[in-house]
């Protein structure tokens, strides 16, 4: 596939500037004359400026918001690692919204199949099906973390408010989980969270994602694909969100989610959508945000450590009898990371591929102990049958 045909180069005003000593800017590949060579490449930025799934008048002309966040990007400080990293530029926008996401999930899939992980930025929220769309040839099972204020799966209304039903119901079904993050009680219809109940998927409030941050911690990991809208985060610090919220996480809970996000192993491509330059404030700050959210990324991905090949000696097995059934449980812990991980059995009829090994928390472990099937176990088995 030739890439660069999809493309527009990141305009010349913004590579022609001077940044700092160690700006991140000086240690990525850059679409500008030339088109990245992507040999060698592990991370691949791609610009969006498709805003059709709103119906909003206003957000419809150009808006320059992927250029405001390379602005914000391109001077922070290189970090420990050595990058390979290419901004491929903004993906050109299709005869309408259906063309762009199936050109979105064109790229998407090459990229995969090349083991680069994509990194979509812009555009609004009802973009992440053609993200979605990039796994549909993969032939496994895939897992699908979604960070929102609002469950976008309302009867009638405009794409970016029904995107997330149309992954869930999308054919053919390759989902295992989806998992929502963040949501606000005030902002969600409870027949929603029943459905997702009723289906075995995750979901965690805003005020419970505050009470355990950490015990979130498994359910990102166990993601194949993140879609952040930034409408997640309150309007105090992201007021160019779409649909701005005066309530949500604070900037630095969504960097913690995006390093947590990097350094899942698993995790092979993110979007973070529903910034438009327009209605941010004077100083970009929501630009700047979406910069330090794709930078904290970026650090933890290269922080990744563990193999997630079990058998090796970089993994201690623990294994707990219980009285009931499953008679025993397989935990498994790794030396590097200290992450916990369990086993799920194989269903013999399963159509796809899927990880029977799946993130886990100490907690778990100690219900084990303790005589009792964690609910993340209960839950995985529930999705198969």
């Amino acid at each position: 596939m030739d890439l660069q045909a999809f493309f527009d180069p990141i305009p010349a005003k913004l590579l022609h500037q001077q940044f700092g000593h160690n700006a991140f800017y000086y240690h990525i590949h850059c679409h500008a004359e030339t088109f990245p060579d992507l040999e060698g490449i592990h991370i691949a930025l791609i610009g969006i400026e498709e805003y059709r799934g709103t119906e909003d008048e206003q957000l419809l002309s150009v808006s320059g918001s992927t250029e405001n966040v390379r602005k914000r990007l391109y001077p922070l400080k290189k970090g420990q690692s050595n990058y390979s990293i290419a901004d491929l530029g903004n993906l050109k926008t299709g005869k309408n919204r259906e063309e762009t996401i199936s050109l979105l999930s064109a790229i998407g899939e090459f990229l995969l199949k090349s083991q680069i992980l994509p990194v979509f930025i812009g555009g609004s929220h009802d973009l992440d099906i053609g993200q979605f769309k990039s796994y549909q040839h993969m032939k496994k099972l895939v897992s699908l973390l979604t960070v929102d204020a609002k469950m976008d799966m309302e009867d009638q209304g405009t794409a970016q408010e029904l995107h997330s039903q149309d992954i869930i119901l999308h054919e053919p079904n390759y989902m295992f989980n989806y998992c929502h993050l963040a949501y606000q009680s005030f902002l969600t219809d409870p027949e929603l969270v029943t459905t997702l109940e009723k289906l075995y998927f995750d979901h965690i409030r805003l005020g419970q994602l505050r009470d355990s941050f950490k015990e979130t911690e498994p359910l990102i990991r166990n993601a194949d694909l993140l879609s952040f809208d930034i409408c997640a985060i309150h309007s105090s610090d992201a007021p160019g969100a779409i649909d701005a919220q005066p309530f949500g996480l604070s900037a630095e809970e969504a960097c913690q989610i995006c390093w947590f996000a990097g350094t899942n192993e698993k995790l092979s491509s993110m979007g973070i959508y529903g910034y438009h330059s327009n209605l941010d404030d004077s100083r970009q700050k929501t630009a700047s945000v979406i910069a330090t959210m794709i930078w904290y990324f970026i650090e933890g991905f290269y922080q990744r450590k563990d193999s997630l090949s079990f058998q090796s000696n970089d993994y201690i097995k623990y294994t707990v009898s219980l009285d009931s059934k499953p008679s025993i449980l397989h935990f498994y812990k790794s030396k590097l990371s200290g992450k916990w991980w369990m086993e799920i059995p194989k269903n013999q009829n399963e159509k796809f591929n899927r990880d029977t090994i799946i993130p886990c928390s100490y907690q778990d472990y100690q219900t084990a102990q303790r005589g009792e099937i964690p609910e993340r176990w209960v839950n995985s088995q529930l999705k198969l049958y």
